[in-house]
């Protein structure tokens, strides 16, 4: 009986270590990315939900940020694609159709690489979407 209560022991404390170092090397990981983010800019472009209007998430996934990103070269760290799904509070209207985030590195590299493809990038609009988006510039600080 006691052999079992000893063998019980080890596997329950055991599997206890295996998940509290799982959970540590997480907990690492996110502190980490949150330190590699900060000072980064990010560029936000975001689509207002309306009744009526499109947006081809399919496309703008596999076409147009793939666009985008390719003339941003080294200065892009990552990108994100979202889709909305609902809003924070019950029973209230989604926000936003779609969000596309760019992490750069420099906001003039950045300006100085799209510029001269602006009109291309607007162009690409109407493959995917008829939204007019609402752009944020902001500084990653955490």
């Amino acid at each position: 009986m006691k052999i079992i209560a000893i063998i019980s022991f080890l596997i329950l404390t055991s599997g206890y270590a295996a998940f509290s170092q799982e959970k540590q090397n997480s907990d690492t990981k996110e502190r980490n990315m949150a330190v590699a983010e900060k000072g980064l800019i990010k560029v936000t472009v975001m689509y207002p939900y309306a009744e009526g209007k499109k947006f081809d998430i399919g496309y703008y996934e596999t076409k147009h940020m793939p666009m985008v990103a390719g003339f941003l070269g080294s200065n892009l760290v990552k990108y994100t694609i979202e889709k909305g799904l609902a809003n924070g509070m019950p029973n209230q209207p989604l926000p936003f159709a779609a969000i596309g985030t760019f992490y750069i590195r420099n906001l003039k590299d950045y300006q100085s690489a799209v510029g001269p493809h602006r009109d291309a990038i607007r162009a690409d609009f109407a493959n995917y979407t008829d939204i007019v988006p609402t752009i944020l510039v902001s500084e990653v600080v955490r």
